[in-house]
């Protein structure tokens, strides 16, 4: 049996920042492994066969992380960015209301606006007990009217989940907070609140995709530390070994797994974490379809970067047009370009795969973003089974049994799905799990990412961490 002194497995964003920090460490005894024929995970990007390119959904780039930003542009150079003003919209009623769609109700038809804003007054002005679940969240804090306008038929959509099962500790950055006198200038000025988030400034790769940046990490690496195309069988905790596909067994002295959780449980065979893996790790999956298309974009979408889709006549929640990202994304730029849209499935939520492809067309159409379904001369579409880690009511208590349970036999859970923290699971914050981790096991420093998800989205952080400083 071969032996390691750090095994991991995924070659996402995690598992890529893990290994990039155990050769910073000068630790020589690793091996990572990914089931897929290359790196990124869900972070990568394909090609079709007419050259259009595309992301497994609509990733962007920011960072909360000095760190984070110095390996982006060793990874593509400082030149291989293009920049970008956050344009997101929301198309509803026939027309675009900016996002935030909260702070910009002046754009609604003059009776909804009204209504959407009398019912935030009312709900601004009642101080009720704190509210136990999403559902009851968004009803207190917005009101009837952008509650029942674009708050509970968006968030359906986006989560694939009845919204009373979700949590409301997650939150954070993810939702704007209202502002009834924001909203109420807005209302009598007409101006549009665009400014609100993280991500209202961002970057995207040149050439290649989101994709480009996780090839270009794992270049950096040593090939012989790398495997693809095998995957993991069972992992025996009591002898710290892994058993693949191809039947090899690798013994290691720390596993980090970028796993969905629910699947370490699994393969480990820790029947008694089951049910608590159950009730607590919720998720969705993600259909990603994308449409090429002849021309340009219509004028209406021409400097646009996506849309969130809230109402029932399209399935897909969001449609990023990709082609605004990046020039080298469609193959003859200015004589195509590409819409990509987003559909979430769950248990909850099905999605006929037999159909969808249709049904994403027709929704387009029905917008008249594209007028001819003749106009489409590509499409491409992708299933990840694992898409959203969806922050159920009983995520919190699940995590704090498993994740210890695990780290007791020296694997420790982390990225997207491996620490199921929707509120930081982006690029970044899943890279520096990954780096984090590692500090904490070589150098025996505090992870903060993974385990003060508030602290890690309240500033922008040096390196070293200024926690590590104190």
């Amino acid at each position: 049996m071969h032996e390691v002194g750090f095994l991991i497995l995924g070659a996402g964003p995690c598992g890529l920042g893990a290994a990039r920090q155990l050769e910073h460490c000068g630790v020589g005894s690793w091996l990572l492994i990914d089931s897929a024929q290359g790196p990124g995970g869900l972070a990568s990007s394909f090609v079709d066969d007419q050259g259009f390119t595309w992301d497994v959904g609509g990733h962007v780039q920011f960072s909360h992380y000095e760190y984070f930003d110095l390996a982006m542009d060793e990874f593509l150079g400082p030149d291989g960015w293009n920049d970008h003003q956050r344009e997101s919209w929301v198309w509803m009623r026939d027309r675009f209301v900016p996002y935030p769609f909260q702070n910009n109700l002046h754009r609604l038809p003059p009776g909804e606006r009204d209504r959407c804003f009398e019912g935030l007054v009312a709900a601004s002005a009642t101080r009720g007990p704190a509210a136990t679940d999403f559902l009851a969240w968004i009803r207190s804090t917005f009101g009837e009217g952008i509650a029942e306008g674009f708050m509970e038929p968006y968030n359906v959509k986006v989560w694939a989940h009845p919204l009373n099962l979700l949590s409301t500790s997650w939150m954070g950055e993810r939702v704007a907070l209202p502002d009834v006198d924001r909203v109420r200038r807005g209302i009598e000025t007409g101006h549009d609140d665009v400014s609100w988030g993280p991500n209202n400034t961002f970057r995207f790769p040149k050439r290649g995709g989101t994709g480009a940046i996780w090839q270009a990490c794992a270049e950096r690496l040593p090939r012989e530390r790398l495997r693809f195309g095998d995957r993991v069988q069972a992992i025996d905790l009591g002898d710290r070994s892994v058993t693949l596909s191809s039947g090899e067994r690798i013994g290691y002295q720390h596993l980090i797994s970028t796993m969905p959780l629910s699947e370490l449980v699994r393969v480990s065979g820790q029947e008694h974490l089951a049910a608590s893996a159950d009730r607590g790790l919720l998720h969705s999956s993600s259909n990603i379809v994308g449409l090429g298309m002849r021309g340009q974009p219509p004028e209406a979408l021409r400097t646009k970067c996506w849309l969130y889709f809230p109402e029932g006549n399209t399935p897909f929640y969001r449609a990023t047009v990709f082609s605004n990202y990046a020039v080298s994304n469609v193959p003859r730029p200015g004589e195509t370009w590409s819409l990509m849209c987003e559909v979430a499935e769950s248990a909850y939520r099905s999605v006929d795969q037999r159909t969808l492809l249709d049904d994403v067309v027709r929704g387009v159409l029905s917008t008249g973003f594209v007028r001819d379904a003749r106009d489409i001369v590509s499409t491409w579409s992708h299933r990840a089974a694992f898409g959203y880690p969806t922050p159920g009511l009983h995520r919190d208590e699940t995590l704090a049994e498993i994740i210890p349970f695990f780290e007791g036999y020296g694997v420790f859970s982390r990225g997207r799905f491996g620490m199921w923290r929707y509120e930081v699971s982006n690029q970044d914050h899943s890279f520096m799990q990954g780096v984090e981790v590692v500090e904490r096991l070589v150098n025996s420093r505090q992870e903060i990412t993974a385990f003060d998800p508030d602290h890690a989205n309240s500033r922008r952080h040096p390196w070293p961490f200024e926690k590590w400083e104190s």
